[in-house]
């Protein structure tokens, strides 16, 4: 062997050696006061963090928010105030594997498993009625709880968990309309994934990750370190290649999770932001076919993958439009 492949070799294991070993970023204080305002919920001997806080409305008005992949209930705060003051109580959790939440590394994550830990944690919460936001995974998560919810009521079960409304964002909704990253089916590969997560770097994560939002509404670079840390807390990082499993499980259980969509009485909504390279306008297109009875939100032609986090104004206003129309038609429906 050459002296000069020598060296490569020797910079090569010293540059993976710094990507496996380099430390964690730190959690900045604004993580570190969301945490501080959230509790865990003990699941199968598991720590999930969750947030529950009273607002000002209604207190039989509560509104659960379920956020998606690879972040977590930070994704809500920018609109969490004015849920506030709109709900009596605001709720959301880190899923398992993600956030503050505990990330077992040796695990089949499910979106059946994730949704039974939102069930049980509104549960132990008293939580009977609600109105259910959601993003992304957390589409997918919100799908398989509907679906739930439909069989319990044709079943007629009682004291069992009520969906009053449901609004969605971007999310893979129909698998054929989704489109993941490159980043994301390669790390679907059993031999490449783990390896690959090992790699994942701020600089590799900031490049991704802003590419999914708008052009003029991309995360600021404290936010992305937030989003970051996030991923990196308790070795996130490594359990990515478990978690990105939904992809393939959206394709299994299609019929099941879009028919809830088609299929229930529920109100359903759809906020969605146009710049989404993971879920291109055909996804709305394909929405307004396959869920006729729903209504839907198209914001700016500039805003992508997160509409909460990138125009939470226009998103809330959009939700709160939504509510009073599901208002409306129930005054309307009672004064007959």
């Amino acid at each position: 062997m050459s002296a000069k492949s020598q060296v490569f070799i020797f910079v090569f294991v010293v540059l993976i050696s710094v990507y496996l070993n380099f430390p964690p970023p730190e959690v900045s204080e604004r993580l570190k006061e969301w945490r501080s305002s959230g509790k865990y919920l003990s699941y199968e001997g598991l720590a999930v963090f969750y947030k529950d806080e009273l607002g000002a409305g209604d207190k039989n008005q509560v509104v659960v928010c379920i956020h998606g992949f690879p972040t977590s209930s930070f994704d809500w705060s920018k609109i969490w105030d004015s849920l506030k003051a709109n709900f009596g109580h605001v709720i959301a959790l880190d899923m398992l594997g993600l956030g503050f939440s505990d990330k077992p590394l040796d695990r089949n994550y499910t979106v059946d498993e994730q949704a039974t830990i939102y069930e049980l944690m509104l549960k132990e919460l008293g939580v009977v009625d609600v109105h259910i936001i959601a993003h992304d995974l957390g589409d997918t998560v919100a799908q398989e709880m509907l679906a739930r919810y439909e069989e319990r009521k044709n079943s007629q079960q009682e004291n069992v968990l009520r969906i009053q409304s449901l609004c969605l964002s971007n999310g893979g909704i129909f698998p054929e309309t989704n489109f993941p990253r490159l980043i994301q089916k390669l790390m679907l590969i059993s031999w490449l994934g783990p390896g690959l997560s090992r790699m994942m770097s701020f600089p590799i994560f900031k490049v991704s990750f802003s590419e999914i939002f708008g052009p003029q509404s991309k995360p600021t670079a404290d936010e992305l370190l937030d989003f970051y840390s996030l991923v990196r807390y308790k070795d996130g990082h490594l359990v990515v290649p478990n978690l990105l499993q939904y992809i393939n499980q959206r394709k299994e259980h299609k019929e099941r999770w879009v028919g809830a969509l088609q299929k229930s009485s529920v109100p359903i909504h759809l906020i969605y932001g146009p710049s989404d390279p993971v879920n291109p306008p055909a996804m709305l297109d394909r929405f307004r076919t396959k869920v006729p009875k729903a209504t839907n939100t198209e914001l700016a032609p500039g805003i992508g993958h997160y509409p909460h986090w990138e125009d939470p104004q226009e998103f809330l206003n959009s939700y709160w439009k939504f509510l009073k129309q599901i208002k409306n038609n129930t005054s309307k429906l009672m004064s007959r």
